[in-house]
């Protein structure tokens, strides 16, 4: 039996933009989106902006077809209702009202643990802590054994995570994937690991939340597999509109979180509690073209299917990429995040240039410069910078200029093999 390939072609023809043989490589910061999701967000606006809830046959479309959007994102999430998703803006907006949820029930003395991934899995718990003047503790990356002459090469290690927990913690948040190193980690080992340690140590409660930004293009959520209580996406980085999605355990709801709602609105038991306002409707609406395009991907018709074809298909794209930025380091060139392929990657490709001594021609090249030569050239897009994964990126050794970061090259499945070779063609004269 024929192993099962993406059809690279037929995905591409579902997204207009692409069409202009733009290659696009910033994806990391948001996905092209479907022509389905625009049509239907085109057809919301048009025959049914109306308010919910309504009885009039009208507002009981709009009704339904915002019910539907909330649908679309349970299955993305694999949540079991959905009385358990949010939607918001931007994940870094939810994660800020989860953060003023959860406030009232947080004890004085308790701890946090925050990754310095990006802020949005951060920043609310910081705030939170300085609030009720909690703890904060930091679970770091830490340069890979694997490659011990790039200091640059770093992963978040469950061992380095378990110590940090004691019987005060009230709740970890990590990445399931890192929007600048591009690893994947195995967020139900951790979670599992992470419970194990709590409870050994009597601690009250605790819970996890997921930062799953990075990971929703590239691999299959599913929030009850993984037994965690909080986890958020952006929608428009899964070919979708620019709006937020988060998923709250609902046994975490009841107990955990205050509402943000009206005081007058019956909510206790739903994820509208995180909501003070209603999104924007035909955003919700154009959600549901995202499963279906998803599972068109593969014969198998499911989200399962859909995302190993897609982990496969990206693994080509990964290694030439890798490759060539490994032949490169006489030049001075450090990839940021581990240098090896394998299902643990994703292809969000990070590096940097550094000066190699003693041979003095072989200078730094800064990262704004590398990216500034693909501008130029036109018809590409990649970036620099810090990512909002400010510290991480502060922490790494030798020290960065954060004003510059990393160059950072984001692929996603629609991508192709060309593509890449394109990008290295370019590298290949800026780095000549």
């Amino acid at each position: 039996m024929s192993e099962v390939t993406l059809d690279v072609l037929a995905a591409r023809d579902q997204f207009p933009s692409l069409k202009t043989n733009y290659i696009f490589a910033d994806n990391a910061g948001g996905s092209q989106c479907l022509s389905a999701v625009v049509s239907r967000i085109s057809d919301y606006l048009l025959y049914t902006n109306v308010q919910l809830g309504a009885d009039y046959s009208v507002s009981v479309t709009s009704t339904q077809r915002v019910a539907d959007g909330i649908e679309a994102v349970r299955e993305l999430f694999n949540a079991e209702s959905v009385d358990e998703i949010a939607m918001g803006s931007s994940s870094t907006m939810l994660a800020e009202n989860l953060g003023r949820a959860i406030e009232g029930d947080i004890l004085d003395g308790e701890e946090i643990i925050v990754t310095g991934e990006h802020e949005a899995n951060a920043g609310p718990w910081k705030k939170l802590a300085a609030r009720r003047g909690l703890t904060v503790k930091y679970w770091h990356a830490t340069p890979s054994s694997s490659h011990p002459d790039n200091t640059y090469a770093v992963k978040l290690e469950l061992s380095s995570l378990l110590p940090l927990i004691s019987s005060k913690t009230r709740l970890v948040a990590f990445t399931g994937c890192s929007n600048i190193l591009g690893t994947v980690l195995p967020v139900k080992e951790i979670t599992a690991a992470v419970r194990a340690k709590a409870k050994e140590l009597g601690a009250r409660k605790l819970e996890v939340s997921i930062d799953c930004v990075a990971y929703a293009p590239h691999r299959r959520i599913d929030v009850r597999d993984w037994d965690v209580d909080y986890c958020f996406f952006s929608v428009y980085k899964v070919y979708g509109p620019h709006i937020g999605a988060l998923y709250a355990r609902a046994a975490c709801i009841q107990s955990s979180l205050g509402s943000l709602a009206h005081h007058f609105l019956r909510v206790q038991s739903k994820s509208y509690k995180l909501q003070p306002g209603g999104p924007g409707y035909e955003l919700v609406y154009g959600c549901t073209a995202i499963p279906e395009y998803l599972r068109s991907l593969s014969p198998s018709g499911s989200l399962v299917g859909a995302f190993d074809v897609i982990a496969k298909h990206e693994q080509s794209l990964i290694k030439p990429l890798l490759e060539y930025l490994k032949s490169k380091e006489s030049r001075g060139v450090r990839i940021v995040g581990e240098e090896d392929v394998g299902p643990n990657r994703v292809p969000t490709i990070s590096f940097v240039v550094v000066a190699e001594k003693p041979i003095r021609s072989r200078r730094a090249i800064k990262s704004k410069d590398i990216v500034k030569v693909f501008d130029q050239k036109g018809n590409i897009g990649i970036r620099y910078g810090h990512f909002y994964a400010y510290t991480l990126a502060e922490s790494l050794q030798p020290k960065l200029d954060l004003e510059d970061g990393v160059v950072r090259v984001s692929l996603v499945h629609y991508n192709t093999v060309e593509d890449v070779q394109t990008i290295i063609k370019i590298l290949d004269e800026i780095l000549a």
